[in-house]
């Protein structure tokens, strides 16, 4: 496990350096920084500075799931413990399809740690990580529908059929989870207290990823600080989440789909930076940061 462990990440570190030197728009991105005063570094920072919240948020949802399961041995899974396999995760993410490893990383973390009983781990693992995922994707879906219900101009854009794709999504997300308690009791304990929960933790984290984008689009000048105070600006930040994730993708693309729909819905180059900035706030920083908080052995 300390081989797998490792080699995700070297893998991972590895995918990163070369996207790094191989990246074609370092004049576009030197611009906008140039261009930028010390208000929007300040902006930047603030975006930055979320980060760890935006990670401690989703440790707080994986630790809730696992502990609140009763057939879960790890009674002892310390809050520390599940930032330091979120963080891991995300390494496992960037080299896996639709990042389809994440959960799977965090279950060889606790594999690899000699007190943990691996009984039945990777079953409550993956059903777990399943759960997360559900309730995750519910929360960005039924926000971002309810705030394209008040946005005529993105509803004209997408089309009736992105709107029939939606509901499908949403039709196949309330079976699976009204079905989960049952599908799942093999192997895990799920019920109905633990969905809404685990959805309620969700839209906290979507909160802050709404947040982050309103910052690093006033860094980039993307928005205006008169903006924030307009509702529409801020039903597009649920809305541009809901697209990002519905829109199908891998790793090496995302970026490029993220900064599309930037586009898209906030009608700005400037945006289609913002969001793939976001991108490495929030997916390539934490990806550097395990190499410093990761268990010593």
């Amino acid at each position: 496990m300390h081989i797998v462990e490792w080699g995700i990440a070297i893998a991972a570190c590895v995918w990163l350096v070369w996207k790094i030197a191989t990246y074609p728009h370092y004049d576009i991105v030197a611009d906008s920084l140039r261009a930028i005063g010390w208000k929007e570094w300040l902006a930047m920072g603030i975006c930055v500075a979320l980060m760890p919240v935006n990670m401690a948020l989703e440790a707080w949802r994986w630790r809730t799931l696992l502990i609140h399961n009763a057939q879960c041995t790890m009674h002892n899974f310390s809050f520390a413990e599940a930032q330091r396999q979120v963080y891991y995760s995300k390494l496992a993410g960037l080299i896996t399809p639709w990042r389809l490893g994440e959960y799977p990383a965090r279950g060889v973390l606790m594999a690899s740690d000699e007190k943990q009983e691996t009984k039945g781990l990777w079953a409550r693992v993956l059903s777990m990580g399943a759960v997360g995922s559900a309730t995750m994707t519910a929360a960005i879906v039924s926000i971002g529908v309810l705030a394209l219900g008040f946005s005529p101009s993105v509803l004209t854009l997408l089309g009736d059929s992105y709107l029939y794709a939606l509901l499908v999504v949403i039709a196949v997300l309330a079976i699976g989870l009204y079905f989960a308690p049952q599908a799942l009791r093999k192997w895990a304990e799920v019920n109905g207290a633990l969905l809404w929960k685990s959805i309620g933790q969700s839209a906290l984290r979507l909160a802050c990823w709404c947040v982050q984008l309103a910052f690093v689009l006033l860094a980039l000048k993307g928005l205006e600080l008169s903006d924030l105070g307009e509702v529409s600006e801020w039903l597009n930040m649920p809305i541009y989440y809901l697209l990002v994730t519905i829109t199908p993708n891998v790793p090496v693309v995302e970026a490029g789909v993220r900064g599309a729909w930037a586009i898209a819905v906030f009608g700005t180059v400037n945006a289609a930076l913002a969001g793939v900035l976001l991108w490495v706030i929030n997916t390539l920083l934490p990806c550097i940061i395990w190499l410093f908080i990761r268990k010593k052995r």
